[in-house]
């Protein structure tokens, strides 16, 4: 038996490029979302990404009101720069509480939910008056915001097959980090322009719009499979043509971007004896309706009341402490977002004094390097990192290991600690800010692939506990965020922003190594930790 994770992702015997083998294996029902067509699978993930676009921008977007905001209503830097850390730990809450219900009753009613309640901060932010309010509007816009983090990669893993993840994830990921970007730029000019109110007023608007786009567009992804039969291999030809109720779907090319669902050609001149992976659609299950489609919740039917809703909010601790590929997601995304989140409060506060002095809007501005070197290195890693697992899965005898994914990991580790160092240094030594500016770019050229090809290598080697895998991660990079950002403000006044930039990125280096590890070692740890993850499994809420 395999080791979790490893599948047969091509036929050796098929032509190159024409023998991929869909994972995971499509049901016969043309409801599974495995099974969409390609417009309806990206219609949703796109409504998805403007989700992650809202969310992300809105928990970024505050760092250039703070100059204004200090001005206006006396709140002092470290203050601010606490209320981003009180946010960085309800980022971590919220998904450890949220997550088990879009387990238990779907994605739809979640992205739902948190999208009318993120509108309902952005109005709440737009009339801030207190220290309290201050607090309470990143408790709460964090808390559900936190759902981003993991309910999209949930929904990747829904809808798209183990070949197409790391594009998907890719995207997900330059998504965030254009937010992450792009946000506070926005912001800034919106800030000197119109006034630090209206950066939240426009959020008001924008989560209105987007409510409405999810209520009446956005799909359940969770698929609980109805009481008929899995699909079979078709080993018959005879057989497929006694059933015409069922559709035998072959066609699988690599060269098509995102082929059509069911596919799987093994040979283009093969008959449906040699097509072995052909994909049956049984066609005498009825279609969905738009109502259907829309129900507001997908309630599981398995699972064990309360006690198995429960478990899943302290079961992500357990498979973090027990599990090495979630502890080095969950290491690496931790300590990477955790620097950016320093490097982001630090240039916003360090900026405005001698010898930059820089207005709202340049600190804006100062976004754009961050926003060029997220968006190449977003572009080069994920669909490269498709193909490479093709080719290396081909190598292997048609097998995938999803330590072959990781190999796309280890160009990009270089560009961490020198854009991380450049900037500590020169903002220590008050350089000029083009030399901050590439620091920037080159950190998050190298933080954008990093983070999207580890969690694809999650989701590949532990699919049937990704939610709680996910959530786990989730808890620790945001802890890692909440612990360095309330200690910034002491930590360089005792020992200066190089030396604090200097231990962090030493901390970056020792947890990246352990790819290098993963590579090696990966496979064996699979396999070890199958039988808990089989019992894991076991415990999740049914649903494919």
């Amino acid at each position: 038996m395999f080791p979790p994770g490893t599948v047969r992702l091509e036929d050796a015997t098929a032509p190159a490029g024409e023998g991929i083998i869909l994972q995971p294996r499509p049901s016969e029902d043309p409801n599974d979302p495995l099974n969409w067509s390609t417009w309806r699978k990206y219609l949703n993930f796109g409504l998805a990404s403007l989700y992650v676009l809202m969310v992300s921008e809105f928990i970024n977007s505050a760092t250039p009101t703070w100059g204004p905001m200090h001005t206006e209503l006396g709140f002092s830097y470290e203050i601010l720069n606490d209320s981003y850390a009180v946010g960085s730990a309800f980022l971590a809450i919220g998904a450890l509480v949220l997550v088990p219900f879009a387990l238990k009753f779907g994605r739809r009613p979640l992205y739902l939910f948190s999208t009318l309640v993120l509108f309902a901060v952005s109005i709440w932010s737009a009339k801030l008056q207190t220290v309290a309010d201050l607090m309470l509007v990143n408790v709460f816009c964090t808390a559900f915001g936190a759902l981003a983090e993991v309910i999209v990669q949930m929904t990747i893993a829904d809808v798209f097959f183990v070949h197409q993840r790391g594009k998907m994830n890719s995207i997900y990921i330059w998504l965030w980090q254009v937010s992450v970007s792009l946000g506070p730029l926005i912001a800034g000019f919106i800030t000197t322009g119109q006034g630090w109110r209206w950066v939240w007023w426009w959020n008001a608007v924008f989560f209105g719009f987007c409510s409405i786009l999810v209520a009446f567009g956005y799909e359940e992804t969770k698929y609980c499979p109805p009481s008929f039969p899995a699909a079979t291999p078709v080993e018959d030809s005879t057989a497929a043509h006694d059933e015409p109720e069922v559709d035998v779907k072959p066609a699988c090319n690599l060269k098509q971007d995102l082929p059509e669902p069911g596919c799987a050609k093994v040979a283009e001149e093969g008959s449906l004896r040699q097509d072995i992976y052909a994909v049956r659609i049984n066609h005498n299950i009825p279609m969905k309706t738009y109502a259907e489609k829309l129900a507001l919740s997908t309630p599981s039917s398995s699972g064990q009341g309360l006690k198995g809703f429960l478990r899943h909010m302290y079961q992500p601790l357990v498979l973090l402490t027990t599990i090495p590929a979630v502890a080095y997601t969950a290491l690496v995304y931790g300590i990477l977002v955790a620097t950016q989140d320093v490097m982001s409060t630090t240039f916003s506060t360090y900026m405005t004094e001698p010898p930059y002095k820089f207005n709202a809007s340049q600190i804006g501005l100062m976004n754009l390097p961050k926003l060029a070197g997220v968006t190449i290195g977003s572009l080069v890693a994920g669909p490269v990192s498709d193909v490479m697992i093709l080719c290396l899965a081909r190598r292997n005898n048609g097998i995938y290991e999803p330590e072959q994914r990781l190999w796309s990991i280890i160009p990009f580790i270089a560009f961490i600690p020198a854009g991380a160092l450049m900037f500590g240094i020169g903002l220590n030594n008050g350089l000029p800010w083009p030399v901050i500016a590439v620091g920037l770019f080159l950190y998050k050229l190298g933080i954008a692939p990093i983070n999207s090809l580890t969690i694809t290598y999650l989701t590949d080697s532990y699919k049937d506990i990704i939610g709680d895998a996910l959530v786990g991660v989730t808890v620790v990079r945001n802890t890692f965020s909440t612990v360095f950002i309330f200690a910034i403000t002491p930590w360089i006044a005792a020992i200066g922003i190089k030396w604090v930039i200097i231990i962090i990125v030493l901390i970056s280096v020792v947890f990246l190594s352990f790819t290098g590890v993963l590579i090696v070692y990966g496979k064996t740890f699979r396999a070890r930790t199958a039988t808990r993850y089989a019992y894991y499994a076991s415990l999740q809420y049914k649903e494919r």
